[in-house]
């Protein structure tokens, strides 16, 4: 069974940074895709960044510019950092790993960012 391990999440000021992990059970290059989600109360669940096997990167409108997507292959680790945060930026964040072949997907349990001052 994959294991999603998620931290680095926190209270960060207006303007700040932060780094976000997603610790793996098994080696990440067996998924077609590594992403983070996240959801703020009261709104939907929302792709933030993805990055596939094959190294191409993506990112929600909201964050392009802000956030960078990356992957340690080695660690079984992908990274999420997180510059010029915003108060809108806060909501519970999600690492997801896809597996076409397995035919689903796997989830961590979360970890809290709040960007307030």
């Amino acid at each position: 069974q994959v294991q999603l391990v998620e931290s680095g999440g926190g209270l960060v000021q207006p303007g700040g940074s932060l780094r976000l992990s997603c610790a793996a059970s098994g080696s990440i290059f067996s998924f077609d895709a590594m992403n983070w989600y996240r959801q703020a109360p009261g709104k939907e669940h929302e792709l933030v960044a993805a990055v596939t096997r094959g190294s191409r990167t993506s990112y929600a409108d909201s964050v392009k510019g802000r956030f960078t997507i990356s992957r340690d292959i080695d660690k079984n680790t992908v990274y999420l950092q997180m510059n010029s945060l915003k108060s809108e930026d806060t909501a519970v964040y999600y690492c997801n790993a896809v597996s076409s072949l397995l035919s689903r997907d796997y989830w961590g349990q979360g970890t809290q960012v709040t960007v307030s001052s």
